[in-house]
């Protein structure tokens, strides 16, 4: 399907998506203090909050944020963290100008989520206190139909349609690791000692790997942002009844708490529930791919666009930096490991001749050996007819000397 389009009068005629979500969060029954945070905004309002008009939105050309952040750290410092990484996350989608289209929209996810986990990590780094202190995160973004999720630790992300609950994202832990490489089974999985343990958080580290996700929705569909306080405490199963017997994601949310503290508690609880609907949005359909994890791979950048965007002085290209948009939008590019971009952005580039000064800084030619060079010979730095003159006069001295001795 195409990328939507972004003015007024299209978005009038493809009609709308409307979204009617709801979040809560709970201590729980052990844990003293809530490290987690949650995060429900409109961009295109810029808005942020539970309050009517962001419960119930039309998603704009900026589109619509949800996400959930478990904190960890003790001493409060993991409810630093998430209040952090929904902050950054929140700032860095609502900048500039409204994305272009829904690629743009997931780079500046990703960004976004990367961002958050430098700066959590440099606050770690500069409070002795806060060391070690990290977050979750599972972020979802959308401004037409197709939905983003980012990924980083255990957080979890579920979509509810035709009566099955399917979880699109994949967690970053030990256990699921230990699942997928048949050394656990689910059942075992729930029982085992070392099922808290994550692989990644943002703020652990200085670089994180965002897992990108995403899901085409449709009319009717019910997404579920949930903390392990969620999830490890009752089964998917008893998750999809709630969605299914309590429509309003307000109610959906306290029930599914309720549940959790009813279960132990053992955790922080965080939970989003929001039901998309809207004309815009296709019915199911029996040909529509079945829900499941899919990771989203972004398309490289022209690289037509930024030729055109190099210098062609040669000397501008030798010795101009460069600028710090371009640095911004380099670091924009990086999705996990992997950076986007030219591997040498003056191939194919036929630059004007070089004068011989600048040819002399350019780079050695791949054929380039280094007898090539010219000889430099050394010199006084004084002219040549002042060097001619001096010798002559030692030769006249010379030859008047030994006329002297032979006397």
């Amino acid at each position: 399907m195409s990328d939507a389009p972004n003015d007024a009068s299209s978005e009038q005629q493809r009609g709308q998506i409307l979204l009617h979500v709801f979040g809560r969060t709970d201590v729980g029954q052990i844990r003293e203090h809530n490290e987690d945070n949650f995060l429900v905004a409109d961009l295109t309002r810029k808005s942020r909050s539970l309050m009517e008009p962001d419960r119930r939105q039309t998603v704009g050309r900026r589109g619509t944020v949800l996400g959930v952040c478990d904190g960890m750290g003790g001493a409060a410092a993991g409810e630093v963290a998430s209040q952090l990484a929904v902050d950054i996350i929140y700032e860095k989608l609502a900048q500039g100008d409204p994305p272009a289209h829904r690629d743009e929209l997931a780079r500046r996810l990703v960004f976004a989520v990367e961002e958050a986990g430098v700066r959590i990590f440099n606050e770690a780094r500069a409070d002795r206190t806060r060391r070690g202190m990290g977050t979750t995160a599972t972020i979802a973004a959308l401004m037409d139909e197709r939905l983003f999720v980012a990924q980083v630790g255990d957080s979890r992300a579920y979509i509810l349609r035709n009566g099955q609950l399917v979880q699109v994202s994949r967690d970053q832990s030990l256990v699921n690791q230990l699942i997928e490489a048949g050394q656990l089974t689910e059942e075992e999985a729930e029982t085992f000692e070392h099922n808290n343990i994550i692989l990644q958080a943002l703020g652990t580290s200085e670089t994180v790997q965002v897992d990108l996700t995403f899901a085409d929705l449709r009319r009717g569909d019910v997404l579920l942002l949930c903390s392990d306080g969620l999830s490890g405490m009752i089964r998917s199963d008893e998750m999809k009844e709630v969605l299914l017997s309590v429509p309003d994601p307000l109610e959906a949310c306290k029930v599914l708490t309720e549940r959790a503290n009813m279960a132990g508690g053992h955790d922080n609880i965080t939970v989003i529930v929001a039901h998309f609907d809207g004309d815009w949005l296709t019915e199911i359909s029996a040909e529509d791919e079945p829900l499941k994890y899919r990771k989203y791979a972004l398309p490289e950048v022209n690289p037509e666009a930024t030729v055109r965007s190099l210098p062609m002085n040669p000397q501008e290209v030798q010795t101009a930096p460069p600028s710090e948009e371009a640095r911004r939008e380099s670091r924009r590019l990086k999705v996990g490991h992997t950076m986007v971009g030219l591997a040498n952005p003056l191939a194919g580039v036929e630059l004007p001749q070089q004068p011989a000064a600048v040819a002399g800084a350019l780079p050695p030619s791949p054929n380039y050996s280094p007898d090539d060079d010219p000889v430099q010979i050394p010199t006084t730095g004084l002219s040549p007819g002042l060097v001619g003159a001096m010798v002559v006069g030692a030769m006249l001295l010379v030859a008047v000397t030994g006329y002297l001795v032979l006397r």
